[in-house]
């Protein structure tokens, strides 16, 4: 299994995002998805839908080798909501711990210290394995190193090719986070991609496997979602061909001003 290891934490490579799944479809994608062989299921509060992941995972018979990231939710950062929510998460997952717990948006109401403190909390107490954060700025990574008393592991963003995060990359690097993309295959957009489906042609892969393989071939955890079940096997079919340093650099140059998707009235002031 390709992992990135952060902090001493293995994070598998390629997940499963599920934003927008629900019901059977979702318990019933996510077991197939660890059938294939993902090791890394990605939900969070906010999806409604931490009930049927924690079924899929169970329904699998390998919940001891899978690795189930969820999220808090913005409104629930203070401390005593934030030790609340968590609890609820897990009840709602059935699960005995949650393996990485991250803050899924910043909240400049609620002080990162006080928030940071309880996920340390939860991480020193047993309900969490690992924490980490997601949608994080550089001057957000900065701050949230100095203050937390734990590891943190990873930052999930959105990254994908028509988007520039080369400067959130760093940042990771610099305090030894791993970086996890969502949206890594721009929600669909690089399909049709002329410049992917090129480098996809000399490959015999199509322009979704050649994005994602740019990615995790920065060390970027992707975790892609879909609803289709013959689309599970094909993002997870990136580990037998490798991209020329031309052709990474080429697909690097289809950043563009505008190429974010996720924006939203709460967002941070973005790198």
């Amino acid at each position: 299994m390709h992992v990135i290891e952060a902090k001493g934490f293995k994070i598998p490579i390629i997940g499963l995002g599920t934003w927008t799944l629900h019901g059977r479809d979702c318990a019933r994608l996510t077991e197939q998805a660890i059938r294939i062989g993902y090791r890394h299921i990605d939900t969070a509060q906010m999806y409604d839908n931490e009930c049927e992941v924690g079924e899929g995972v169970r329904a699998s018979g390998k919940r001891n080798e899978v690795m189930v990231t969820t999220k808090v939710q913005p409104t629930m950062l203070a401390p005593l909501d934030l030790e609340r929510s968590v609890k609820e998460s897990l009840a709602r997952l059935r699960l005995d711990v949650i393996d990485l717990l991250l803050i899924h948006w910043p909240n400049p109401r609620v002080p990162l210290s006080e928030t940071l403190g309880a996920m340390a909390k939860m991480r020193r107490e047993g309900y969490a394995r690992a924490i980490g954060v997601s949608n994080f700025t550089m001057a957000l990574l900065d701050e949230a190193n100095k203050l937390c008393s734990e590891p943190l592991v990873c930052n999930q963003v959105e990254c994908h090719p028509y988007l520039d995060q080369d400067k959130v990359i760093a940042a990771c690097r610099r305090h030894g986070m791993a970086m996890v993309a969502y949206s890594p295959v721009a929600r669909g957009g690089v399909k049709g991609d002329k410049l992917l489906e090129r480098i996809g042609e000399v490959h015999k892969k199509t322009a979704t496997q050649v994005c994602l393989r740019w990615l995790t071939q920065q060390r970027i955890a992707v975790i892609p979602r879909t609803s289709k079940i013959e689309r599970l096997q094909e993002n997870f079919t990136i580990f037998d061909f490798r991209l020329s340093d031309t052709e990474m650099k080429k697909i690097a140059g289809l950043a563009r001003r505008g190429g974010r998707l996720v924006d939203w009235s709460y967002s941070p002031d973005w790198d």
